[in-house]
């Protein structure tokens, strides 16, 4: 096993400061613009992960919500925004429930 001097790890580069780098410091609206991509992103993965797992196409999941399976591809690449009503359409077509857990500063979506 290697092992890694406490003045290695205090010169690496931290996360903060390279999202700081790329997107802006926390608070700026390119990063505001970064974070909110990055979690449609994320619930966009859970759903296409739960897609997958039922063996669903994309076409079917369209069918089920009244879209064209080109627009739930886009959603599934991160190229355009899901809207809420949209992920609850997703969600209740997967037969998922999800609870919004509201915490003093996070907002938490879970899918059971």
């Amino acid at each position: 096993m290697i092992k890694i001097s406490d003045e290695k790890w205090a010169s690496l580069p931290k996360i903060e400061d390279r999202l700081a780098e790329k997107y802006g410091p926390v608070g700026s609206p390119s990063r505001k613009d970064f974070e909110a991509k990055a979690e449609a992103w994320y619930y966009a993965e859970l759903l296409r992960d739960e897609r997958k797992r039922q063996k669903i196409t994309q076409k079917e999941l369209g069918e089920r919500i009244g879209k064209k399976r080109e627009y739930i591809s886009a959603l599934e690449q991160g190229q355009t925004d899901m809207q809420l009503s949209t992920f609850m359409l997703i969600s209740n077509a997967l037969g998922l429930r999800f609870s919004l857990v509201v915490g003093s500063f996070l907002l938490f979506v879970i899918l059971f």
